[in-house]
């Protein structure tokens, strides 16, 4: 995988691609050498990997992850998601674990973990009950809900293998990551990703959300959350995101948003943008109004 750093702050500092010596098949040189005979043309640039993992090429590297997504959800007339975010390190409960899971690894801090166990449920049976939902109501008119997530073990496995449990497909965006080396067997291979860049997996994250469900989870999970809600507090995304945080012991305990407006850093209105939620039927008694009017009203 490439290494993007800003240790090359000037295009001036980059370091220079290696090149086959003058004459040698493939070099500029020798391309134009073609009076000696010597010279072959030299390969198109597209298939120069030296050059493409090379921080100059950088700019090609993330139109890549823009028009690469682009074309397959395109093609899998995929047109609005619910995407899930929550820890990678949660276990399903042992009755739910299956060898080769990406959530079947040791972990020294499972045991802290035990008590969150019924949230990898919780998000297993909302992914399952949204591609119900498509598969019954959208699909017919048109439209694909599909369930997006970051691809790797625990609450994003939970999610992948509910729409999965349902009948239907859904997306994973994997990056690697600690605890998500490889993609949970449950994502669909057609909607299957691998993202360099964090900004550009973010950006798909929620170019067609319809809805955020947010379980409990750590710094990655925060910083999803706030990013988004930040986004629609300071209307700089066209999409309303209804927010659904799972767990209200857990949310109430770590954040008091109350507190927050209180104190005028946030407006009484900003505490809209999300529902604090503690089950599957709670949760889609939200959604499938706003499912309705976005999907189906359109």
């Amino acid at each position: 995988m490439v290494k993007d750093h800003n240790e090359f702050d000037d295009v001036d500092d980059f370091p220079p691609i290696v090149r086959p010596p003058a004459g040698h098949a493939g070099s500029s040189a020798g391309a134009r050498g073609a009076t000696t005979g010597a010279g072959r043309m030299p390969g198109v640039v597209m298939r120069n990997d030296e050059f493409l993992q090379s921080p100059p090429a950088r700019p090609l590297r993330i139109l890549g992850e823009y028009l690469y997504p682009a074309t397959i959800f395109r093609d899998e007339r995929v047109t609005d998601t619910i995407t899930f975010f929550g820890s990678a390190r949660l276990k399903p409960p042992a009755d739910l674990l299956k060898p080769g899971d990406a959530s079947d690894a040791s972990d020294e801090s499972a045991t802290g973990l035990q008590a969150y166990e019924k949230y990898y449920v919780e998000s297993m049976e909302m992914a399952r009950a949204i591609t119900a939902w498509s598969l019954e109501y959208a699909e017919p008119a048109g439209r694909r809900v599909l369930v997006m997530t970051g691809g790797g073990p625990g609450i994003m496995e939970a999610a992948n293998r509910g729409a999965q449990l349902a009948g239907g497909q859904s997306a994973g965006l994997s990056i690697q990551l600690p605890f998500e080396e490889d993609p949970n067997p449950y994502v669909s291979p057609n909607l299957n990703f691998n993202f360099q860049y964090f900004f550009m997996r973010k950006y798909w994250f929620l170019y067609f959300a319809r809805a955020l469900m947010v379980f409990p989870g750590g710094f990655g999970t925060l910083d999803e959350l706030f990013e988004t809600l930040t986004l629609q507090q300071t209307r700089h995304i066209n999409n309303v995101i209804p927010v659904f945080l799972f767990g209200k012991s857990f949310w109430e305990r770590l954040i008091d948003f109350k507190f927050l407006a209180e104190c005028g850093m946030i407006s009484e209105r900003d505490l809209s943008l999300f529902h604090i939620v503690d089950s599957v039927p709670e949760a889609m008694q939200h959604l499938e109004p706003i499912l309705r009017t976005a999907v189906l009203e359109r």
